[in-house]
Order: structure tokens, then sequence, then C-alpha cells
């Protein structure tokens, strides 16, 4: 396109005809070009499937003056996302003698989309937001769900809950999209609290959410152990017709098993018409977690005659179903067929599982002599197995060796010094107990304490081991005391043998008295109606004196308790627990 010569030719004319329909020629005929130009390169960015294709178009850009041209700027962008190239793209219309005042919204919310569908370059669409705001480049409602969903996931975990809240409450009109992207978000971060009261704030809002929210709601509910609310959402589901897709059903299963009921999880696997691996594999874990090993063993059998092809995670919740229900045989023959059956190549979580359950059944020597044969050095959680095994079946020498070996892997993880402090008090060797504690306390490495949250009237409440700060904790210390006198007029006696202080055995008794699972059942019995259920949900693992007390609180006060600690559940019921004391 010889642009000059068109000009000389027109400017020729001028001068014989009127200068009126010369200029009005000149014009047009650049406007036509000019079109014809955008259009051509348009062509090009639609059958551009390559980043030296892409390097090409470029070039092509800046010799016909196109470099500037938003409409052809956002279409490339658009490309150079689809390419996995959006840095590239993003560094032409940030260079400096971009003329990025020229530049629209659409071009930007294009930029900060691709960044936000990125990995691990979500804070690039955060940088690109604040280059919109430094030129006058005003947001719309279509930049703040993309920047949303982009904070939200951002590596920096503070800044990223921060920046989002920050945007989303800056927003005058708040899209379903808009609620949704920093509900998950929270879900995602872990911050299940605020997922839960941004959803009810959703609500308050009229804003009907989708099955895409749901599924963050349903994941808070999963994570707090909130039956209740999980039960509220399904049943919304159902009231507002929203689609029952493979996903929410799925969502459905895992919060129905996490938070207790895995009967309702299974009743919503059974109404599925089109069951994935994900689905089967969701069943399984949550009957593992309830050790109802011998069923997931059968709905295993079940998902293969269904010719639904197992994966690795379906192994993993088949192993530690038998884990957990002891079932030593299956879980061997079942890690065997991994290999030969289904062409599944063991990793290191399947052989974790099988020392897990080689350790739970107190055989030692064989989950030794596995870890030796693994075809990968041992991770910390294969470590930590074989340490609190050592501890249980008394081999503490050689628990005291490994766990020096984990620490000085992991010199800065609390969790394993205090292996260690543990395994010193179970030897009596109180200084060396002393002198790791000390240690800790000079690295700044706490412990976590125990904590349990309880459901109640759809409010959480935690509960935190020993804690005196709670609001009601002179009438639940109260209720502790009347538990205790009422339970051992009932038979039982106190388990002291896990207190690892150096203290005498009144103390123990009542260190053991005050553990944040008792608080949160003493806090339930004052404030629920008789014969309710009682829910639990703590982040340690229940200790034997918890267990045994839990089993005589649901005898004395006819109680239902569920308690769900950081390796499965427990029904205690009528004296007794699912668990069989196996856990």
């Amino acid at each position: 396109m010889q642009f000059p010569s068109i000009k000389k030719a027109l400017f020729r004319s001028l001068k014989n005809n009127s200068s009126v329909k010369a200029l009005h020629s000149l014009h047009y005929t650049e406007i036509v070009n000019k079109r014809a130009a955008e259009q051509n390169c348009l062509v090009l960015l639609e059958t551009c499937n390559s980043f030296i294709k892409l390097t090409q178009v470029h070039a092509h850009l800046f010799k016909l003056g196109l470099q500037n041209n938003p409409l052809v700027l956002t279409k490339f962008t658009s490309t150079s996302s689809n390419l996995n190239s959006i840095s590239y793209a993003a560094s032409i219309i940030l260079s400096d003698d971009s003329g990025i005042y020229l530049y629209d919204t659409f071009l930007f919310n294009t930029i900060i989309r691709a960044y936000a569908q990125t990995k691990d370059a979500k804070h690039n669409a955060v940088f690109i937001y604040c280059v919109m705001l430094r030129n006058a480049i005003l947001p719309n409602k279509f930049t703040f769900p993309f920047l949303l969903k982009a904070s939200a996931g951002l590596v920096d975990l503070n800044l990223g809950k921060q920046f989002a809240r920050n945007v989303f409450d800056r927003m005058t009109e708040r899209s379903p999209v808009s609620w949704s992207a920093l509900i998950g978000g929270y879900a995602r971060l872990g911050q299940s609290t605020n997922a839960v009261g941004l959803f009810r704030e959703m609500q308050i809002s009229g804003v009907r959410a989708d099955e895409i929210t749901m599924v963050s709601v349903l994941s808070a509910c999963a994570d707090l152990g909130a039956l209740e609310l999980g039960k509220w959402a399904d049943f919304y589901i159902e009231k507002e017709g929203i689609s029952r897709t493979e996903e929410l059903c799925n969502a459905l299963i895992d919060m129905f098993a996490k938070c207790g009921d895995v009967d309702e999880a299974l009743r919503v696997f059974h109404e599925m018409k089109d069951k994935t691996t994900v689905s089967w594999t969701s069943v399984i874990v949550g009957l593992a977690m309830h050790g109802r090993g011998t069923e997931a063993v059968a709905l295993f059998e079940e998902m293969k005659n269904a010719n639904v092809t197992p994966d690795g995670v379906s192994f993993i919740g088949l192993l530690s179903a038998c884990s957990h229900a002891g079932l030593v045989e299956e879980g061997s023959c079942y890690f065997e067929s991994m290999a030969t059956d289904f062409a599944i190549v063991p990793k290191i979580e399947h052989y974790g599982c099988m020392v897990d359950l080689f350790s739970r059944a107190g055989l030692v020597n064989k989950a030794f002599e596995l870890v030796r044969k693994m075809p990968f050095e041992p991770n910390p959680v294969i470590y930590r197995t074989l340490i609190n095994a050592c501890r249980a079946h008394g081999e503490l020498e050689l628990g005291e060796n490994i766990t020096k070996q984990l620490i000085g892997d992991e010199p800065s993880h609390g969790s394993n010094y205090v292996l260690l402090s543990n395994i010193y008090a179970k030897m009596s060797r109180w200084e060396k107990k002393s002198d790791t504690r000390r240690f800790m306390e000079k690295k700044g490495l706490r412990k976590i304490p125990g904590c349990s949250m309880l459901e109640l009237n759809n409010k959480i409440y935690e509960f935190v081991a020993g804690d005196r700060t709670h609001k009601y904790f002179k009438e639940i210390y109260t209720m502790l005391d009347e538990m205790g006198r009422k339970l051992k007029e009932a038979g039982y006696v106190p388990i002291v043998s896990d207190v690892l202080l150096d203290i005498n055995e009144e103390d123990k008794e009542d260190a053991v008295n005050r553990h944040s699972e008792k608080l949160a059942i003493a806090f339930a019995l004052l404030n629920s109606p008789a014969k309710t259920p009682i829910r639990v949900v703590k982040n340690l693992r229940v200790c034997g004196d918890c267990h045994s007390a839990t089993k005589f609180i649901s005898k004395v006060y006819d109680r239902e308790i569920v308690v769900r600690d950081r390796n499965r559940f427990h029904h205690f019921k009528d004296g007794s627990c699912s668990c069989k004391d196996f856990w």
C-alpha cells in the first residue's frame, strides 16, 4: 500500500480541482486503506498458530503502522494468550513508545483475563490493573471479575486476600461472577469462614448463586465440618433448580463425607446418572475416613464391575480404607494389583498408605522393610508415620534416631521437634525434653495448639486447649467439672500416659480435662437440645483419654457424638466408637 504516491496524486488534483473535493478523496482513501490493513492483520492473527508466526505478524503491524491500533492489539493479545505468550503481548503494549493513552478498557481486560488464567503469573494481572489506573483508563464491570480471580489465586496469600476484597468492596455493581470469584478465592485459601460469611451476604443481596459458586460453598462447608449449612446448601441447590453437574455432585459427596454424614454422601452418589472416576473415588475416600473399610473395598469392586477404571487417587482412598480398618491382607493385594492389573506405578503416597497400614497393625518391621525397598527417598510423612509407630510399640531409640534425621532434613519444621520432645518424655529423659523445648523457643518454633470447631445453630464456634479467654469459659469449665464427676461414677478412669510433662498425676488429669474437644462437647451439652447429635472437628489426632472420655459421655448423656480429627472420623454412641479403638 503506497500511501505517499496516492497522496501526491491527490495533491496534484488539488491544484486543478476543488480543494474540498480533493481533501475528501484523500481522507476517504486513507480510511479505506486503514480498514483493509486492519482486516488483513485480523485474518493473519486468526490463523496464527505458533509463537514464530506471532512475531512475524508483530513485524507486519509495524510495517503497516498498526502497532498502536487498539482493535488489532486486542486481537493480538487474545492470540498471544491462546499461544501462552501473554507476556510478549503485554511487553509490547506497555513499552515506552506504545502510546498507552490511546488504548481502551477492553484491551486491558483482555490482558488481565489472560494473566488471571495463568498458573504462576497472576500477580501480573494486578500490575496491569495499576497501569490502567495510572493512565486514567477506567475499569468497567468486566474488569473486576477477572481481577478478583487473579487476586484470589496469588501466591502471596495476604496480598491476594486484601487486594481481592478491596477490589470487591469498590465495585458498584457485583455480578454473580464477582461474588463467585471471591467466595472461591476464600475457599481455596482455606478461609472457609470468610467464604461462608460472604455467601450469606450474597443471599442477603438477592444475588442467585450458580453451580460454580455452590461448589466453593460446599468446599468451605466440608472444611469447617458445617453439616447443617451444607444441608441447607443442598436444599438451596434443589430449590433454585441449579444444575447438578458432575462437579457439583462430587462436591456434595465430599461435603457430606467430611461433615460426618457418609450415608448422605452415598445417597447423592447413587442418585447420580453419570458417575465418573472422581465420583467413585470420593465415596471410597469418604467411607475410608469413617472407618467403613469393608464397604469401601466392596464399592471398589463394584466400580471395577461397572467398567470404571480407577486411577492413582482411587487407590490412595482404597489403601487408606484398608489401613483404617486393619485390612492388612486386602491392602497388600490391592497394592500389588496397581501395577499388575492397572499399569499404575505406585507413587510415594501409595507407599505411605502401606507404611501406615503396617504400622497401625503393629507390623513395624514390615513397615521398615517396605521403606527400605522403596524406589525413592522417604518423605517427611513416611518418616513421621514410622516415628509414631516406634512410639506406640516401644522402639524409642529407633524413633529418636529417625526424628533426628528428619530434623536434619527439615530444621525449620516445628512438629519435628515436638516429636523428638515427646519421645524423650516417653523415655523419661526430662532434661533432654526441656532442652528440645528451649531450642524451639529460641528458634521461634511453636507447637500447634489443639483446636476444635463446633457448628451450633448455624454458627461456628472455636475452642483452643486450656483456653480461658472464651466468652463462656466459666460456664464451660463448670460443665467440665460436672462431666468429670458423672463420668467417674460411670467407671471412667483418666488416661494420663499421653501427658508428656514432668508433673504429678493430678496435674496431668487436669491437663487432659482441658483438651479442646472436651471444651467443645461441654459447650454443646449446655447449648443444644437433649439427644441431638454433637459434631466436632479437631485439627490434631484425638488422644487416648479424649477418646475414652467421649465414649463415656455418649453413654452418660445419651448423645451421638461425631468427632473428625486429623486422621479420620469417630462416631461415638452408647459408650462405643465406630473405630473399635483402632485409629
